[in-house]
């Protein structure tokens, strides 16, 4: 298979604002992304510091300093040891996904060929808005506006293993401090910036929506030809289980040492986990109204075939008529009577947005993941299994 051209080649990770930043103090090399180097040194960052500072005041483990130690919040190790890792390390798929499967709405000739200058068009304007810095910058606005608005010392549940004030007094440390200051904002930049390519993602796919494709409605992925899109979302399974995972962490806390039941988290955990799954299949479903309309023309196009096609050989071997013009039977490419209702089978079959069981599993397993570990804290893990099979089944 020939290489895409390299104009139809568009990624969403490289060459953006904090990639450039990150390369330019030497944690991204001119060639690669840089992402075990990455993943370790930002989650040292995050969690080394803390995790220093505690053991050395006796605020790690019980019996220290303070009743509730930093071994107990099991958010503040997931989030930096496993969260942050692998918000890094998704990035690897996320940009081999987006660069194989863009250039393919031109390789497979659902560009029209007169559309091509658009494709790339949109191709060149996605790219100028993933390397702006305007995104960066209202983040970093945000992050700013969110730690003036929810000062540290108002967060007295995740940070009262960092207090160091007497009694009803609430003194953070430097842990507390480097958590607040240096650690969560690095935790809410990685996530902001996999929010930001969904965006980005949404806008690209929006665009090329709005381009008169060529669906095929007959196509045997039943997406009218977009059902390599399907592929996509599994860039997505880092973000999902990362952030499910500290979701879920955190209420763990909760329900291990401050009376919380799971019982009563079922309403918010399948919120959440809904609201992931929407959030991360979002850029598919902007072809909908596209495939909608070519699956509703074509029932009534093939429909009418079929029909020709029945009346044709209804007069020539049940009427015994002679048919003056045959080459609707003779054409080789319908076939007979089982074909031609094979073809509007196919038509009635389509789906109306590209995503199928892979594409849902590929980001809801990631993200229920962490919330059926959270309810094995009080359900057993085999009527959990039970469950899903019951639902599945």
């Amino acid at each position: 298979m020939t290489a895409p051209p390299p104009e139809l080649l568009i990624s969403l990770i490289r060459d953006d604002a904090l990639f450039r930043l990150q390369r330019r103090i030497g944690l991204i090399p001119e060639n690669g992304l840089g992402l075990f180097r990455r993943a370790v040194f930002f989650a040292l960052l995050g969690w080394l510091p803390i995790a220093v500072w505690a053991a050395v005041t006796g605020h790690a483990l019980p019996g220290g300093a303070i009743g509730e130690p930093l071994l107990r919040h099991f958010g503040v190790h997931v989030r930096f040891l496993l969260a942050v890792p692998l918000l890094i390390l998704g990035e690897g798929a996320a940009h081999a996904l987006s660069t194989r499967l863009v250039p393919y709405f031109q390789t497979s000739g659902l560009v029209r060929e007169d559309q091509r200058p658009q494709f790339r068009q949109i191709i060149e304007d996605t790219v100028r808005l993933r390397n702006s810095t305007l995104p960066w910058i209202i983040l970093g606005g945000l992050i700013f506006a969110a730690l003036w608005l929810q000062p540290p010392f108002r967060d007295e549940h995740e940070l009262i293993w960092a207090n160091v004030g007497e009694a009803a007094r609430f003194d953070l440390g430097f842990g507390g401090w480097w958590m607040a200051y240096v650690a969560r904002p690095i935790f809410v930049a990685l996530i902001g910036a996999w929010l930001w390519r969904i965006v980005l993602l949404f806008v690209l796919l929006k665009r090329i929506a709005g381009l008169d494709l060529q669906i095929v409605p007959t196509h045997p992925d039943k997406a009218g030809g977009l059902g390599f899109l399907e592929k996509l979302p599994s860039a997505f399974s880092p973000f999902a289980f990362a952030i499910s995972a500290v979701v879920a962490s955190r209420l763990a806390h909760d329900v291990m040492y401050h009376g919380a039941h799971v019982e009563n988290l079922k309403g918010v955990l399948a919120v959440f986990l809904i609201l992931v799954i929407l959030l991360c299949l979002a850029p598919l479903l902007v072809f909908a109204p596209r495939l909608g309309a070519a699956r509703k023309q074509a029932l009534l196009d093939y429909g009418a075939l079929v029909g020709e096609h029945g009346r044709l050989v209804h007069r020539r071997w049940i009427e015994r008529e002679p048919v003056e013009n045959d080459g609707l039977l003779a054409a080789p490419e319908l076939g007979p009577v089982a074909d031609t209702v094979g073809l509007y089978e196919a038509v009635a079959g389509m789906r109306t947005v590209p995503v199928g069981k892979a594409a849902l599993l590929s980001v809801a397993l990631p993200a229920a993941i962490p919330m059926v570990a959270l309810a094995a804290l009080e359900i057993p893990v085999k009527d959990i299994l039970l469950k899903i099979l019951g639902l599945l089944a």
